[in-house]
């Protein structure tokens, strides 16, 4: 009876031996998994350190983009107003301009009416005092010459009576 106790002990015995075995298997695979995991966690803090660095790098970048998108806005419509004024001048200058043209055509109009009205003066003249005539003409403005003299003698000898008698 002890030997069967004893072989009954021997049986477990063993057969805890072979769990012992599997279970320091089970165990060394637990510990290499642990160790695994223990690995991959360091891992994935530095991968999330890198990231946390990489995030507030990207949100300072768009926080100077966006300071320069604001800067960019502000400079163009800087620009745009100065292109609206420059298109207001020009076209306060292009209006004096067309002022000015105006006023060189009338005054140009006015100087040709008055060219003209020369010209045909001048040919009306030339019409009556032709060579031909010339003779006749100082002679007759001769004449109106003497009769005018007269005249004025006649009155000036009138207005010497005129005065004695006052």
């Amino acid at each position: 009876m002890e030997e069967l106790k004893f072989e009954q002990l021997m049986v477990k015995l063993r057969k805890h031996q072979e769990e012992k075995l599997v279970l320091d298997g089970d165990v060394a695979e637990s510990l290499s998994v642990h160790d695994a995991l223990l690995e991959e966690l360091a891992n994935l803090r530095t991968e999330a350190y890198q990231l946390k660095a990489t995030h507030r790098d990207k949100k300072e970048s768009c926080r100077v983009l966006q300071f320069q998108c604001r800067e960019s806005e502000q400079e163009s419509a800087r620009q745009l107003q100065l292109n609206r004024q420059s298109e207001e001048t020009l076209e306060q200058y292009r209006c004096q301009i067309q002022e000015l043209k105006l006023k060189h055509r009338k005054l140009r109009m006015k100087f040709e009416n008055q060219l003209n009205q020369l010209i045909e003066q001048h040919k009306n003249l030339l019409t009556i005092f032709t060579p031909e005539r010339l003779p006749s003409e100082i002679e007759s403005a001769q004449n109106s010459k003497c009769q005018l003299l007269a005249t004025e003698i006649l009155k000036v000898a009138q207005l010497n009576i005129l005065e004695e008698e006052v």
